[in-house]
């Protein structure tokens, strides 16, 4: 018999040696261990995703629940709280009047600032000794870096307490627990950084609210100090404190809004097509602005019959002059009723006139299209009128009678007076756009103050209503500011108010020359809008 080689020998002996021990083990009822299965590895990307996603939760429900500090505000307490955002800002609830959203940093993170109610001993004190009135900018800024660093320290704690205890939960591992803590940590002080970086102090001048429209003059305010004053974040939010103090300590009703004489107050209105609502709305924006001339920049009728013309009678009453073009949706005839009505001031052909303090000029629309047609040469015509306005618009100039504010309804036709005018006023789009052409003219396009009329409910939702308040400096007769006020669909008692400054109004900007000097450059300010369509709504 050959023999085995040894290296055989050497690994068939361990092999019998091991089945003799299974099959002793067999007999004795031992059972053999079971096989050793390789369990799968998750990726890595998905491990990674997990951690964000217990970090992030973890995270807000730390916020959520202890996040949150208590601290006065000059006479008012306050709640401030940090919530995840995808836009940030600052939101300031004043309730039950609504709430201020200020664009004032751009980071995962919004500071809110709840206003839960007024200390009475603090307020009484400010009602009884109003020369305390003067240091409450100081008072109310310390209040406010206290309750931004202690909500800063609390807000780090929560944040880390929640990640990791939410990580030990889901991992049972304290070493991934803390990595969830310090993962939290470390994005929560990336997004105070980049909050810091981006910090703007003068959103507090171009506020956005949301609440009860007879809410907004108040609160907003006057737009003639912010041209003046450059310190504005903590004057400005002093004024918002003293505001609701009044607020709340008189009887829950609104301060008088005391606007400031040396700005004319105009308020834009267009597209009113026959909704009855909006007269209710413009008398009362006419009080509480205490507006000083109304603009109406066409379609006020829908169909331009006789039969509508007594619909236009409560333009008498409403308070304020009433400057008017025709819309393609007014008539000659309902020029001619309007013409008899008081108060009154019907433009067309480029015919100026000087109104509370501002010389106006204006021209009618060309086309009358109450079925909404497009008639041949429609185009053509609103050139022809731009051309004719432009002109009108020289000749008052040469006259030493220059005209502040020009108005057409179609925006085509409004934009052939550009360098010959600082603003001039449209409608007709039913959405608002505001715009400086190419020569200087600033072009300001109001959206449906009537909501579109009866075609309001045409779509999904009922379209907004839609008017301005046009500040105007006295002095130089030129736009400061604007307020754009938007209402629910169907007039509902909710309304946003959101402040705009033209560019050259910003603090620190060199203001430009008028768009009449040959000197200017073209310039966009930032609300520059697309060039719109003519198509006749």
């Amino acid at each position: 018999m050959a023999r085995v080689p040894v290296a055989v020998r050497n690994v068939v002996n361990p092999l019998r040696r091991t089945s003799r021990t299974l099959a002793r083990r067999r007999a004795r009822g031992h059972t053999p261990p079971p096989p050793v299965e390789l369990v799968p590895q998750p990726h890595p990307w998905t491990r990674a995703c997990g951690l964000v996603a217990v970090v992030v939760l973890g995270a807000w429900l730390g916020l959520l629940i202890v996040g949150n500090v208590r601290t006065p505000v000059g006479p008012m307490n306050t709640t401030m709280t940090l919530r995840p955002s995808l836009t940030g800002g600052t939101k300031i609830n004043v309730s039950p009047l609504g709430a201020l959203q200020l664009d004032s940093h751009h980071a995962p993170v919004r500071l809110d600032v709840n206003v839960d109610q007024l200390d009475p001993v603090r307020s009484q004190a400010l009602v009884d000794h109003p020369e305390r009135l003067s240091g409450l900018q100081d008072e109310v800024g310390r209040d406010v870096e206290h309750g931004t660093l202690d909500l800063a320290v609390r807000s780090c704690v929560a944040v880390v307490s929640g990640a990791t205890a939410l990580g030990l939960a889901v991992y049972r591992r304290p070493r991934r627990a803390l990595a969830a803590g310090g993962l939290a940590l470390t994005l929560l002080v990336a997004s105070g950084g980049t909050a810091y970086a981006t910090w703007n102090p003068e959103s507090i001048l171009e506020p956005k609210f949301s609440g009860l429209l007879s809410s907004a003059p108040s609160l907003v305010g006057n737009a003639r100090s912010i041209v003046t004053e450059f310190d504005v974040y903590q004057k400005e939010l002093a004024r918002l404190v003293t505001n609701v103090t009044k607020l709340y300590d008189a009887t829950s009703t609104l301060p008088t809004y005391a606007p400031d004489p040396s700005t004319i107050r105009v308020l834009h209105v267009s597209d009113i097509h026959l909704n009855p609502a909006s007269w209710k709305i413009i008398a009362s924006l006419v009080d509480q602005y205490k507006v000083d001339v109304i603009v109406d920049s066409g379609d006020t009728m829908d169909h331009g019959s006789a039969a509508e013309n007594g619909f236009l009678d409560p333009i008498e009453d409403l308070g304020a002059p009433y400057v008017w073009v025709r819309g393609n949706h007014d008539s000659r005839t309902t020029q001619r009723y309007l013409e008899g009505l008081k108060n009154v001031h019907v433009l067309d052909d480029g015919r100026a006139e000087t109104i509370e303090g501002l010389r106006f000029a204006g021209i009618g629309d060309p086309q009358f299209t109450p079925d909404r047609a497009d008639k041949p040469g429609a185009e053509e015509s609103q050139e022809r009128a731009g051309a004719r306005l432009a002109a009108a618009l020289r000749a008052q100039d040469a006259a030493g009678t220059p005209v502040d504010v020009a108005i057409a309804h179609e925006p085509s036709a409004a934009r052939l007076v550009d360098g010959e005018v600082p603003l001039v006023l449209a409608g007709h789009l039913h959405h608002n756009e505001m715009e400086i052409m190419k020569n200087g003219t600033r072009l300001r396009i109001e959206g449906s103050t009537g909501g579109s009329g009866l075609r309001a409910i045409e779509g999904k939702y009922p379209d907004p209503i839609e008017a301005s308040i046009l500040y105007m400096d006295r002095a130089t007769r030129h736009l400061q500011a604007w307020d754009e006020i938007k209402l629910g669909g169907l007039g509902l008692t909710t309304a946003e108010v959101s402040r705009h400054l033209p560019q050259e109004n910003q603090p620190g900007a060199t203001p430009s020359p008028s768009p009449a000097s040959p000197t200017q450059s073209p310039t966009r300010s930032s609300t520059q809008s697309p060039t719109p369509s003519t198509t006749a709504p």
